[in-house]
């Protein structure tokens, strides 16, 4: 779900409003599913899903927008007392357009009771306030523009335009809009593709940009590949180094804050999560093979992913191979005491005293930015 432009800026650090807005999306599309089971007489029904907050669009502007993945159905007990879940039928456009007018009007009700005005009010800004530089490339990163330094802030440059005619652009099935809010419902996985379920979850929380999307043009700046063309016919778009800086720092959400949510019988405190999502000893871990243990040992349970698992799963790097004859390494041994750490490195030629940690560097001066 996207939100308007004037109110980007302030879901942008108001990250709990962000929390609230998310929780919305799932109450209203738990609402829709719950009337349905009940007209199917189910009693009790439930539904769950995953919010992903994102904070960043395809020209790796400031975009804050919430990608949810939701049951298409409800869990409810049987007369047995078991868990049953009751897929519902696909959306229509009907329905998601109710769905987001319950959600617009909650919206509003939340950014006034907290004197926001949609965004434009004259509520004093914090942030502003305490970081205004910081506030100012973030606004100009929603409005589209090019903000470096204390500099005027100028529309970025649009580079390697398309020759072909401007492209149409084709609505999409299950798509509401409406005042700027835009909801789409149109990506559904079937049971049992587990591989289409997991390049979905990748989407919703890849990184804001990828490395083979950027080059150096002949002048020095950073072009940007977008992911879609543009309906101009843009595929590029290029900024000078301290501004394709600003649009990242802008990026970067504030210290502990939680982008990941869950909601329904999927939250973590949910009555009923241990029936949907069992944890039996091991099985987190019973189709990967342990290669970090000894013949004939056995794993401990867990409910997790192992750390090496991990890291070959997430960054397709195997941290098990053996550098100089590729073959796999395993847990030896374990040492806790520092003496017997010490007689070893001394054994093998290597320091047993931690170097010092290099100074850190003074704060960046105020006319270094301007600079």
């Amino acid at each position: 779900m996207s939100v308007p432009h004037r109110i980007r800026y302030v879901l942008a650090w108001h990250h709990d409003l962000c929390r609230r807005i998310a929780r919305m999306l799932h109450r209203a599309v738990e609402r829709h599913l719950r009337a349905w089971a009940r007209d199917h007489g189910l009693v009790d029904p439930r539904g769950g899903g995953v919010a992903v907050i994102q904070r960043f669009g395809g020209s790796v502007n400031l975009h804050v927008h919430v990608h949810a993945l939701v049951l298409d159905g409800v869990f409810a007990r049987t007369t047995a007392g078991a868990l049953r879940f009751h897929a519902a039928p696909a959306p229509s456009a009907a329905d998601v357009a109710n769905i987001l007018s319950a959600i617009v009007s909650a919206v509003r009700r939340l950014l006034a009771r907290h004197g926001l005005n949609d965004g434009e009010g004259t509520a004093a800004d914090p942030f502003a306030e305490a970081t205004p530089l910081l506030a100012g490339w973030a606004a100009a990163s929603v409005r589209g523009l090019a903000a470096s330094g204390v500099s005027a802030q100028q529309p970025y440059r649009l580079s390697a335009r398309h020759e072909a005619a401007e492209a149409t652009p084709v609505p999409r099935a299950c798509q509401a809009r409406w005042e700027g809010f835009d909801l789409h419902a149109g990506v559904r996985v079937p049971a049992g593709h587990r591989d289409r379920l997991e390049r979905l979850c990748r989407y919703a929380v890849r990184p804001p940009l990828a490395d083979a999307r950027l080059r150096r043009t002949p002048s020095g700046d950073v072009a940007v590949q977008l992911r879609t063309r543009w309906g101009d016919g843009t595929t590029h778009v290029a900024f000078s180094p301290s501004a394709f800086l600003t649009r990242l720092a802008v990026l970067i959400p504030r210290p502990r804050v939680n982008l990941l949510l869950y909601h329904g019988v999927l939250a973590l405190r949910a009555a009923w999560r241990t029936e949907i999502v069992p944890h039996a000893p091991g099985s987190a871990t019973s189709n990967m093979p342990d290669e970090s243990s000894s013949a004939g040992s056995v794993s401990s349970p867990s409910r997790g992913w192992r750390w090496a698992d991990l890291m070959r799963r997430v960054f397709a790097l195997d941290v098990l191979a053996c550098p100089r004859c590729g073959g796999r390494l395993r847990l030896i041994a374990v040492f806790e005491s520092s003496d017997t750490t010490a007689r070893i490195l001394r054994h093998l030629q290597l320091p047993t005293e931690v170097p010092p940690p290099a100074p850190a560097r003074a704060p960046p001066r105020k006319d270094d930015w301007a600079a």
